[in-house]
């Protein structure tokens, strides 16, 4: 379904956007007539997808979003080329088998995860602002409730495990979704868990999980399906300022992963974070 009013105008910026879902996002867009940022770590993949597009519409934008001056890099670079952003997609997320730590210091999943959809969200909430019907849509996690947020050790330093490193980010997630739309009432903003899909990087997996993973993808929804309800998040913008789906069902606003108090208490410890890593790198 599509929006034939808006076809055509929009600015699309996505982060991990040369790459499963992301990609398959960026392509779409193309296909409908937008301009697409695609921001992505991987150059040879920029190639691929700028190769693919073969259009000017799209601008691929090569940065490692786990480190924070980066994401304002880009985020600078877009604003400073598109006055208004019609749709912010973030997909960023890169799974570590073994605790890596960032440029700034912090664990580089929570970084990538978290951190990174947080900085652009703001960093670019003047252009968001700026378009007649904006949308942020973050896929992650939303309406699951394994592993928690690690208010005692967020960069997990005393205890690293390849899965609890991506629910902690997970959780966090969710919570800067429910921060952002207690915040900021003119862009909505939604949380979008597609469920098992036919997508992401096995590479880090040892052999044996990567068979068992090539086995069940038989069993995953194909990318054109979880990306379509993006699509149409993106043509007709929700009303309401928080959205959160767990494939295609809502989600329970009062689930624990959604508490308020600790929306707020993650801002607050994202803000001092920010300035903490601000003035020892002297910037």
């Amino acid at each position: 379904m599509t929006d034939d009013t808006q076809t055509g105008t929009r600015t699309i910026v996505i982060s991990g956007g040369t790459d499963g879902m992301g990609r398959a996002l960026a392509l779409g867009r193309l296909a409908r007539g937008d301009t697409v940022v695609a921001i992505g770590s991987n150059a040879a993949k920029g190639a691929a997808l700028t190769r693919e597009a073969g259009t000017s519409r799209l601008t691929y934008l090569r940065a490692d979003l786990s480190s924070i001056a980066e994401n304002r890099r880009v985020a600078a670079e877009i604003t400073g080329r598109f006055p208004a952003v019609d749709a912010l997609a973030l997909f960023a997320n890169r799974v570590a088998k073994y605790r890596r730590e960032t440029v700034d210091g912090l664990e580089s999943v929570f970084a990538t995860y978290y951190l990174s959809r947080h900085l652009l969200s703001h960093a670019l909430l003047p252009a968001l602002a700026a378009a007649p019907r904006p949308v942020i849509v973050s896929v992650a996690g939303v309406g699951a409730t394994a592993g928690a947020v690690s208010w005692d050790d967020m960069q997990l330093t005393r205890q690293y495990g390849m899965v609890a490193a991506q629910l902690h980010g997970g959780r966090c997630t969710d919570l800067l979704g429910v921060a952002f739309a207690r915040e900021e009432t003119r862009v909505p903003f939604v949380m979008y868990h597609p469920g098992f899909t036919r997508s992401g990087d096995t590479s880090f997996l040892n052999p044996v999980l990567k068979t068992v993973m090539y086995g069940l993808r038989v069993f995953a929804k194909p990318i054109a399906k979880s990306v379509a309800p993006i699509h149409d998040w993106i043509d007709r913008p929700p009303a309401t300022p928080l959205t959160a789906d767990d494939r295609g069902k809502p989600v329970d606003p009062s689930l624990k992963t959604l508490d308020p108090g600790d929306a707020a208490r993650l801002a607050d410890y994202t803000a001092e974070l920010l300035r903490t890593v601000s003035v020892r790198k002297g910037s």
